[in-house]
């Protein structure tokens, strides 16, 4: 439509309906100017038009699964071919079929498995069983014939599919989990991953899922509470690290300049979770100065109270880091506790017990500085099993809000005013706002 009226073709209307002047119609209607079609409703079209010139089919989006690889790592299939090529399962007493031990398990160069060389291992002698199965026996047995051992192996995910539920139990050896177990540490709450992971892992984990929950082997439905995407951490030029481009950071060199700490610390503090953030080593260097700060103010502890805005501002950093680490908003609740130490670096002493509070915050960002920091200040057992500070909800109530200012519908700008401005006060404010009145 748009390209017809850019360059002024005719348009045969072929749809009445209540259409905008000037804009295409994709809505339902009733057919003209189309033949055996006319009066009739698109609905109605539809089927006829399909029943005249073609039939209707149902176009999948999923594509078949390709479940093989042409290497030696991988779980072996178990599966035999005859003579003929006809394939069988192998008989389940004889599972698992374990990889044979070997000096190269390099690719062919044929577009075959490395296994297809291994002669003593894809042959084998046995017979097909009442039950359809392959069965081994010696070369010598009366119902013996030669068959060839399937040689593509399994691709990683048909360990990743299931993972998840043999943590539970990795040393059963009766079944590939209890279901007591199960029951007990199932579904997994929360599940971090690349974006790459909804179009793939999730949708083999969850396909998985389902099939074991449909043979009663798992009770829940899906798998997953929660799935959370991560960004990459990319080169400071914005490529994707590589050793290609040679903008590979080295997070040993980090750590052992720096400080494991630092790093944990700025990784979390350089932007949204799930966004792609350049690495700069310079910023390394301020996340390394907010941790000596915190360190420093050991010197100035009391048991003196805090003023009325200290105690504000602490328990609305109690709020904040307590709401984002589970939102993983690391990078907002890291901002507000370095807002936190600054103004607490200005005062002339540090009450004791909110310095106490503000470790344990720091804790979850940078637990060896914590840790003994804790430790310095008389903190019994570890700080990582101490109780979270509480925040109390009207201290940390913010003293300000802002509103947004709409001229003819539209957002110009926003004022700041307190909970206790009158109407006339904010409507000098709005007047005397530059932007707002341009």
């Amino acid at each position: 439509y748009a390209f017809a009226k850019k360059y002024d073709l005719p348009i045969r209307e072929v749809v009445l309906g209540d259409y905008i002047v000037g804009k295409a119609f994709v809505d339902d209607g009733v057919l003209i100017n189309s033949t055996d079609f006319n009066n009739l409703t698109s609905e109605k079209a539809r089927e006829a038009i399909t029943a005249k010139f073609g039939q209707k089919v149902v176009k999948y989006k999923l594509r078949d699964w390709v479940f093989s690889r042409q290497r030696y790592w991988g779980e072996p299939f178990p599966m035999v071919h005859d003579e003929n090529g006809k394939a069988y399962p192998v008989s389940e007493k004889e599972l698992p079929v374990v990889l044979p031990k070997v000096d190269s398990y390099e690719p062919t160069g044929t577009g075959e498995s490395p296994l297809a060389d291994i002669k003593d291992w894809v042959e084998v002698y046995g017979y097909i069983n009442d039950e359809g199965d392959f069965v081994s026996s010696k070369k010598s047995d009366k119902r013996a014939k030669l068959f060839k051992r399937e040689t593509n192996t399994m691709p990683q995910w048909a360990g990743s599919s299931w993972y998840y539920l043999r943590y539970i139990d990795p040393q059963n050896k009766k079944a590939f989990v209890d279901k007591d177990l199960e029951k007990y540490w199932s579904p997994v709450d929360f599940y971090v991953g690349g974006a790459e992971h909804a179009t793939r892992h999730l949708i083999y984990a969850r396909f998985w899922h389902k099939f074991l929950k449909d043979v009663g082997a798992v009770s829940f439905d899906e798998p997953f509470k929660k799935l959370q995407h991560v960004g990459l951490i990319v080169a400071d030029d914005g490529r994707k690290m590589s050793k290609r481009f040679g903008n590979v950071v080295n997070p040993d060199e980090i750590v052992a300049t720096y400080g494991a700490d630092s790093m944990r610390l700025y990784e979390m503090f350089m932007g949204p979770f799930d966004q792609a953030i350049s690495w700069s080593t310079n910023n390394v260097i301020g996340v390394r100065r907010f941790i000596e700060k915190v360190w420093r103010l050991q010197e100035k502890l009391s048991t003196e109270s805090a003023s009325k805005e200290i105690i504000s501002l602490k328990h609305k950093t109690i709020k904040k880091v307590t709401e984002d680490i589970p939102a993983m908003a690391f990078n907002t609740a890291i901002s507000s506790l370095m807002i936190y130490v600054n103004a607490l670096d200005k005062e002339s002493a540090v009450n004791a017990d909110d310095y106490k509070d503000l470790i344990l915050m720091i804790a979850p960002f940078a637990p060896h500085v914590a840790e003994e920091i804790w430790d310095n200040i008389g903190g019994k057992k570890s700080v990582n099993i101490a109780p979270w500070p509480e925040f109390d909800a009207k201290l940390a109530e913010s003293d300000t809000i802002k509103i947004g200012v709409q001229v003819n519908s539209k957002l110009r700008g926003e004022i700041e005013i307190t909970k206790d401005t009158s109407e006339e006060e904010a409507v000098k404010l709005e007047k005397s706002n530059e932007a707002i009145n341009k």
